[in-house]
């Protein structure tokens, strides 16, 4: 099946809009794509009408243009006869928001729109789904816009089988300057599942990076997934819930989904080179990593820090999370400490992690961080930004992004989370760079590009 017009059409029928009722779900994914994306949009209702002094059709069939996709929010007994004529009338693809079918017992409701659709070669996301977010070409989330929380446009694909989560996800790409491509809520995943998804994102130019919320697989889904995901030649994130009995529980009243044996499957992704998040945090944290820093690195951090305490705590994180901090040799501590300002020549460590002190100004930084970039000691770098000390300038991030461009070494920022430093925090976004907000995150970054396999 081709899968490209559920994600870039060019044009929309949004069948189930309502003539009385403006909150009702068709009429805000209708409104939102009709006055703020690019592509035709028609309203669909059995008794015809109009809606914002556009003709409503009273089915899909009477439209006379073209029409890639459908957004199929009517009653769930009515979905089988719509998606019928949805095929008759040539439609390339639709979005079933429509609940009601295998997640509430009615299996064989679903079943008939899988055969209606295999029949015909007729690709659907759903039901019980939100669909695709993917600005400017379209939004079918039936989230009003005014409460959207966007992330700017990116690289990075996230599917989820929750809509509520995927939008949470959302609003944590936002806030951490992650850039997706499309958000994908597939719901039920009646006919396109995982697998069928991620080799489409697998060949798609505008995404770098792909993530997924998974709740369970039906027979022989997992298997098909993680061989899919080991042939992609992009990094793939998988955060899996169904790991304990109430999870497995839960999964299934809200998409039909048997979880499956948790530690089996996370045996296979950590054997195959699929990173695994194990909470919707490390998601977030992974995503900005990897979309960064696709590499694999075989985890020697380098920790440049002002506070002594600091470079503690990230040292402690590293090995907890299977990563190394060397201790340097003399002759690379002499030529660090060479590098380094006279005032604090004498008193910065410059073992790892290396202490440069709160005396510490720019220069020092750059010059530590220009020195560990040239040293095969270590793969990954990890600055500990306190911005409050009087020396460092909000031209730092700026300034180190330099040093990761001119010399190429994966470097990973932590700054903390106020609105105060957020240009030192644009200086390293500017740069491609990943920024954590807390010493923990910044570790967890470094553990994704080791996990990832090499590309």
């Amino acid at each position: 099946m081709d899968l490209a017009k559920l994600f870039k059409p060019e044009s929309l029928a949004v069948i189930g809009v309502s003539l009385t009722n403006e909150s009702h779900p068709a009429n805000v994914v209708y409104n939102k794509n009709y006055l703020h994306h690019h592509l035709r949009v028609y309203g669909v209702n059995s008794r015809g009408g109009s809606i914002r002094g556009e003709r409503v059709y009273r089915k899909i069939g009477d439209i006379p243009q073209a029409v890639d996709l459908a957004l199929i929010a009517v009653k769930a007994e009515l979905v089988p006869s719509v998606m019928i004529e949805c095929i008759e009338a040539d439609v390339k693809g639709a979005v079933v928001v429509s609940a009601g079918f295998a997640e509430t017992g009615a299996d064989k409701l679903q079943d008939e729109l899988v055969v209606i659709a295999r029949e015909a070669q007729f690709p659907f996301i759903g039901p019980n789904c939100l669909g695709v977010f993917a600005p400017p070409r379209i939004d079918t989330f039936f989230i009003p816009r005014e409460r959207m929380v966007k992330p700017d446009n990116g690289r990075v694909a996230m599917v989820s089988q929750s809509g509520g989560v995927l939008t949470d996800q959302m609003v944590k790409c936002a806030a951490e300057g992650v850039g997706l491509s499309v958000a994908v809520s597939i719901g039920n995943k009646a006919l396109i599942k995982e697998a069928d998804i991620l080799r489409y994102f697998a060949e798609d130019p505008d995404t770098d990076l792909i993530t997924f919320y998974v709740e369970g697989f039906g027979r022989n889904e997992g298997r098909d997934f993680v061989l899919a995901a080991a042939e992609c030649r992009k990094p793939v994130i998988v955060l899996k819930t169904g790991k304990t009995q109430g999870g497995v529980r839960a999964a299934i009243n809200h998409t039909a989904c048997v979880a499956g044996d948790y530690q089996v499957f996370s045996d296979v992704m950590a054997q195959k080179g699929i990173v695994e998040a194990t909470d919707e945090f490390e998601m977030v944290s992974f995503a900005e990593a990897l979309s960064c820093y696709p590499k694999n690195i075989e985890g020697r951090v380098g920790i440049i820090t002002s506070s002594g305490g600091h470079g503690v705590l990230c040292a402690d994180a590293c090995f907890s999370h299977g990563l190394t901090v060397p201790a340097f040799e003399e002759p690379l501590q002499k030529e660090l400490r060479e590098a380094l300002s006279p005032i604090i020549r004498d008193i910065a460590s410059c073992s790892n992690p290396v202490d440069l002190t709160g005396s510490s100004t720019d220069d020092d930084f750059i010059k530590a961080a220009t020195c560990l970039s040239r040293n095969p000691a270590v793969d990954c770098i990890i600055v500990l930004m306190l911005p409050y000390i009087p020396g460092v300038t909000m031209d730092l991030g700026a300034r180190l992004g330099l040093v990761y461009q001119q010399e190429g070494k994966p470097l990973i920022a932590y700054v903390p989370h106020v609105e105060k430093y957020r240009m030192l925090v644009e200086g390293f976004n500017f740069n491609n760079m990943p920024v954590a907000h807390s010493v923990e995150d910044a570790v967890h970054m470094a553990e994704a590009m080791k996990r990832n396999r090499l590309c």
